[in-house]
């Protein structure tokens, strides 16, 4: 078994104790054996020889013929906390209408992966590299001096170096109090929006700090997060200088907590019985909509054909436990406070019960949600849409977030400079349709203790303290199935694998720090914006 982690102490563990409450437990004990079919074949023992070396990362492999002689347009659009079933293409009530023409036109990705929270998603995104290594376990708390590590380049970094004008306009969330680890000293030329884990989307305040700037300058005005982030976005792309790519990354907070939408966009939802599930749709029919503003202006000015698009959620949605409503509070606090040995607060309590309550997202048909390494956790909807080049198609073979930096490089024909990724190339996978070469892949969380699950596909397996979970996820994508007594050699081999990889030391400050001053999504302002408090501190990490 994979080393144990020292106890997480990030927020992301403070959203588990629902899980504690509601008899997780029991979720995560081995299901037994249930008769499979399965038997030991050829295919099986090619499963176990696959390489897991995931630090060696394929050799380009792009046709280059059919890559453009200039380097297309970028342009990353993340959503937060969006559910496999909260868009209109994977049967959602939701209306997405530019979501899913855009996804029909080009390549839909059916089988895409990201971690179980939204820094770990976010510093994969931006590196190619598993969060495991770079030692970020879970969201990164507004009191963390650290971030994403110092010496890692990123997509931002790799683009800029070869010409590209870049801009991240929305949520950034890898490192809020380092100046160093802001965006505008991780390779973008221009940042708008909040550093932190997520902000009222009128009052854009997290945990007590206004948490809205411009190149590190807070700026104070009105307006709905979702809108001004767009605004940003079409503001950039026609500022642009039309003689060299643009990079944008458009991460948006949208549909992550709190609830809040404009009313008028509420009003189509209204039919639907569960109040967080209105506003919630309302909150994706919103992004939609400036998903929407951003494809517009691109077909306005005329680039369109020349930009590449992709879309991706930064984890499953998160799911309401209402059952936990009418808990009393001591009995509640007790709980908490033995589960995890810390002192709660009620502003801490009234947080977690928000967690609990107010999710309104739609993971169906998959198992689990945010924080859960479950498919409802980890499998998103995602698309690659750049018109003449690719699609429209669909793949359905397993790709990870951890690819998006290599298949950006080749496509844009970056220099690897020798830099090891956890990801592959995908540009002929994308246009063949092939699975491409095989990787592991690994995500974890610390709901109930240090979780991981590790994807050597078809088969996945989950490895927790009280044992190993092996899923054929192709035949059985909703976990009802545990398979693991009738391979023990796979769940070894699998088991040697996530004991081999390398992990970073975990970059997480003291849970009862962050206790004590709860990482809440808006409210009551009660001290000086984030923006303010940033200060330079060279080579902390």
């Amino acid at each position: 078994m994979v080393k144990k982690a020292r106890k997480s102490n990030q927020m992301g563990r403070l959203i588990a104790i629902l899980f504690v409450l509601l008899g997780g437990v029991v979720a995560l004990k081995a299901i037994g054996t249930i008769k499979e079919g399965i038997e030991v074949s050829a295919s099986k023992r090619a499963v176990l020889s696959i390489r897991t070396d995931l630090s060696e990362t394929p050799p380009h492999s792009a046709n280059m013929a059919d890559l453009p002689e200039n380097p297309p347009n970028i342009v990353i659009i993340l959503a937060d906390d969006l559910g496999w079933r909260d868009v209109g293409y994977n049967g959602s009530e939701i209306q997405t209408p530019t979501i899913d023409q855009l996804a029909g036109a080009g390549i839909t990705l059916h089988r895409f992966y990201v971690q179980p929270s939204c820094s770990p998603t976010r510093a994969a995104l931006l590196t190619g590299k598993s969060p495991i290594r770079l030692g970020i376990f879970n969201p990164i708390s507004k009191k963390n001096p650290s971030g994403l590590p110092l010496n890692e380049r990123t997509l931002a970094d790799r683009l800029k170096a070869i010409g590209y004008q870049t801009a991240l306009t929305g949520k950034w969330h890898l490192g809020p109090r380092n100046l160093d680890h802001h965006p505008n000293a991780r390779g973008f030329d221009h940042f708008y929006g909040n550093l932190t884990g997520g902000v009222g989307y009128y009052d854009k305040v997290h945990g007590g700090g206004y948490d809205w700037q411009r190149n590190g300058v807070t700026i104070r005005e009105e307006g709905y997060t979702t809108e001004l982030i767009a605004q940003e976005a079409v503001d950039f792309i026609k500022a642009r200088d039309p003689d060299r790519p643009l990079f944008l990354y458009a991460s948006f907070n949208a549909p992550h907590l709190p609830n809040e939408a404009p009313s008028a966009a509420v009003e189509p939802y209204r039919s639907i019985k569960k109040k967080q599930r209105q506003i919630h749709a309302a909150m994706v029919s919103e992004l939609d909509r400036a998903i929407g503003r951003i494809h517009d202006t691109l077909v306005a000015e005329g680039i369109d054909r020349e930009t590449l698009i992709w879309f991706l959620s930064d984890n499953g949605g998160l799911i309401a436990k209402n059952q936990l409503r009418h808990l009393p509070n001591p009995i509640f606090s007790k709980a908490v406070e033995a589960r995890f040995s810390i002192k709660a607060n009620p502003v801490f309590i009234d947080f977690v019960r928000t967690n609990l309550r107010d999710g309104g997202s739609d993971n169906r048909p998959f198992k689990g949600g945010k924080q859960s390494v479950s498919e409802g956790g980890v499998r998103v909807p995602s698309f690659v849409y750049w018109p003449g080049r690719i699609g429209p198609g669909d793949h359905n073979h397993m790709t990870t977030v951890q690819d998006i930096v290599p298949t950006l490089m080749e496509i844009s024909k970056a220099p690897r400079d020798g830099t090891r990724f956890d990801g592959r190339p995908l540009w002929d996978a994308l246009q063949s349709g092939s699975p491409g070469p095989a990787m592991d892949y690994i995500v974890q969380t610390s709901q109930l203790g240090q979780t991981f699950a590790i994807y050597r596909y078809p088969y996945k397996m989950i490895e927790h303290d009280k044992g190993q979970q092996l899923f054929n996820i192709e035949a059985d994508p909703l976990e009802k199935r545990n398979i693991a007594n009738k391979h023990s050699d796979l769940v070894d081999a699998l088991s040697m694998s996530l004991k081999a990889f390398p992990r970073g030391t975990d970059i997480a400050i003291p849970l009862q720090n962050v206790v004590d001053d709860p990482d809440y999504f808006g409210g009551v302002e009660d001290r000086a914006p984030w923006a303010d408090q940033a200060v330079a501190v060279h080579g902390n990490d």
